[in-house]
This record gives structure tokens, C-alpha cells and sequence, in this order.
């Protein structure tokens, strides 16, 4: 999967990340759209990392990974700030 933060970096989740990375980052895909702050989605990310995939230890947080959880948290505070400005979810 091709994914283009808003900052216009592109990166090719199958060679950028590692498949323990690629795990980590479906969960923050799907706390992306669940998160109700920031600092819960920070720490969905944190605990994530902590635990590895499929609970084998602490996985490092390589560039590639780092900077897609950036504009994944710029977009949660985008969600967040049109849910209030709306009132409620969006459709």
C-alpha cells in the first residue's frame, strides 16, 4: 500500500516498514477513526510499540513509520475538530 502524508512524503508500506511496523500501523489505521483525543491516540501508539506484534517485545520506531504516525495524528485532530465543529460524528 502507497500512502502519502499530507506534507506529500510517499511511502510504500511493503518496503518502508518492517511487517511488525505494518502490524502496528493497521491498529493505529482503525484508532485513527476511534481515538476520542490526541493523547489516546498517543498512547494506543505507545502501548502498540511496547508490546510488538503479537506480544514479542518492544519494536523500534523506524523514520518511515514515524512520520505516517504524524499525519495519521494531524488527521485524528482534523477528525476531532470537525466532529466538534459538527456536533456529532461525520457520515
Amino acid at each position: 500500500m502507497i500512502f502519502t502524508t499530507k506534507k506529500a512524503e510517499s511511502f510504500d508500506t511493503e518496503k518502508d516498514l518492517t511487517a511488525p511496523e505494518r502490524h502496528i500501523l493497521q491498529k493505529l489505521f482503525l484508532w485513527k477513526s476511534m481515538a476520542s483525543s490526541i493523547e489516546e491516540f498517543r498512547k494506543k501508539k505507545e502501548e502498540a510499540l511496547r508490546k510488538g506484534w503479537n506480544n514479542s517485545g518492544p519494536i523500534p520506531e523506524g523514520k518511515a513509520l514515524r512520520s505516517i504516525t504524524e499525519d495519521l495524528e494531524q488527521r485524528v485532530a482534523d477528525r476531532l475538530r470537525e466532529e466538534k465543529k459538527g456536533g456529532g460524528l461525520s457520515p
